[in-house]
């Protein structure tokens, strides 16, 4: 197999994605600490808080800055690892790790609010952010999505927007915008998880490659054109993704479909512990006060 190292430093390491993730960062911290006390009913950044935010700036970086990026475009699995981090992990980190006054500003903007109320309700999140995957993982949108860079671009922000809206009943921690019980929860990651399943069968259980932009060489190095300069491709000698992957071209895509669907039943199933957890915790202290409560009135009835 040939090395990426063939592509140059720009293709592999995206120096420029990697200034504007710091940039964030950087704005992030000035805006929650240095800056804070010029901003009315801000709270003080929490590590907590601080710690998930820049989680999942590295995280972001690293699927879509780092040579991952470039095998995403070689190898379908690594596509797929893509997308199951990019949009099942980093979105629930950055809504945790913005602190909630930050969430009440924007919100205080009314058609912002508006579009909030509205798509983070549960079942229109969930129809919206699973129907978005699985439209984008049809072959014939997939590959005109993958070979133009401003659809690509666009689609892709789009997607990481409605996943935001998709995770926000589960872990937003703004007091008016809590839409969901513990139970209720429970039944929204059981339903996210089976609206999901459709489009991983589909590529799993596939008897032959479905997408062009990864069998067809001419499709494919259109692709690779996202993330490697014309110029540097001009120079190198390519036949296609063979090249670079052991695997069968379906083997690649099936795997592909497995470890979505495995990372979204390990990120489902942490989830799923944590609201449980919660849960059981705010029924003991319910409990607990209602036996003080009891307590109380006995002995004063005594």
């Amino acid at each position: 197999m040939l090395s990426l190292e063939m592509f140059g430093f720009r293709a592999l390491w995206s120096p420029y994605f990697f200034l504007s993730v710091l940039l964030v960062v950087i704005g992030y911290f000035l805006l929650t600490v240095k800056f804070r006390h010029r901003f009315k009913d801000s709270d003080p950044l929490t590590i907590r808080q601080g710690v998930y935010f820049s989680v999942g700036m590295i995280l972001l970086y690293a699927i879509k800055g780092s040579p991952l990026d470039l095998m995403g475009h070689l190898m379908f699995y690594a596509h797929m690892i893509q997308m199951a981090v990019l949009y099942l992990v980093i979105p629930p980190l950055v809504v945790i790790g913005t602190p909630q006054w930050i969430w009440r500003k924007v919100f205080s903007v009314n058609v912002i609010n508006k579009l909030f109320s509205f798509f983070t309700k549960p079942l229109i999140a969930l129809i919206v952010f699973n129907g978005m995957f699985s439209f984008y993982h049809i072959p014939l949108i997939f590959d005109v999505v993958k070979t133009d860079i401003l659809l690509h671009a666009g689609y892709t922000s789009l997607l990481f927007v409605v996943a935001v809206f998709m995770w926000w009943p589960l872990v937003n921690e703004v007091a008016d915008h809590q839409k969901l019980s513990g139970v209720r929860k429970l039944g929204y990651i059981f339903a996210d998880g089976i609206l999901l399943t459709p489009a991983c069968a589909l590529i799993i259980f596939a008897d032959t490659p479905m997408y062009a932009t990864f069998s067809d060489p001419s499709a494919w190095a259109e692709a690779l054109t996202l993330c490697v300069s014309p110029s540097i491709l001009a120079t190198l000698n390519l036949s296609g993704p063979e090249m670079f992957n052991s695997m069968s071209l379906l083997h690649d895509q099936q795997l592909g479909g497995v470890l979505m669907k495995v990372i979204q039943e390990i990120v489902y199933g942490v989830v799923l512990f944590q609201v449980f957890a919660a849960w059981y915790r705010k029924e003991q202290e319910e409990e607990s006060v209602a036996e003080k409560e009891h307590r109380l009135k006995t002995q004063f009835a005594e």
